[in-house]
């Protein structure tokens, strides 16, 4: 069966870095779109940021937009959420989703991990 595990998540505080992975098994990974997801207590879920299946083609919401940056390796089956300058409102916990167009919507994605938490202290 498909699966996505996410890890890297961790407490920082307002400024640090942390590089979060999700780990795919079971799909083949090169064909899929990866987006990275967020949803703060409370809130919906919100999008970060996609990369497309060859990693040429990348898109970001405006509030993590010069800060993150998408990645993935298709010889591992990973993708990488690099967030710089991280500020207390990015903390929530992040999902990485695997889909078939390069979407920001949460139901454009079949395939979801089960997330990981980032908090940011200030």
């Amino acid at each position: 069966q498909v699966q996505l595990v996410e890890s890297g998540g961790g407490l920082v505080q307002a400024g640090d870095s942390l590089r979060l992975s999700c780990a795919a098994s079971g799909l083949t990974f090169s064909s899929y779109t990866m987006g990275w997801f967020r949803q703060a207590p409370g809130k919906e879920r919100e999008f970060a940021a996609y990369i497309s299946s060859t990693g040429r083609s990348t898109f970001y919401a405006n509030s993590v937009k010069g800060r993150f940056t998408i990645s993935r390796d298709n010889a591992k089956n990973t993708v990488y959420l690099q967030m710089n300058s991280l500020k207390p409102e990015d903390t929530a916990v992040y999902s990485c989703a695997a889909g078939a167009l390069h979407s920001d919507y949460p139901s454009h994605y079949h395939y979801w991990g089960q997330g990981t938490q980032v908090t940011v202290s200030s």
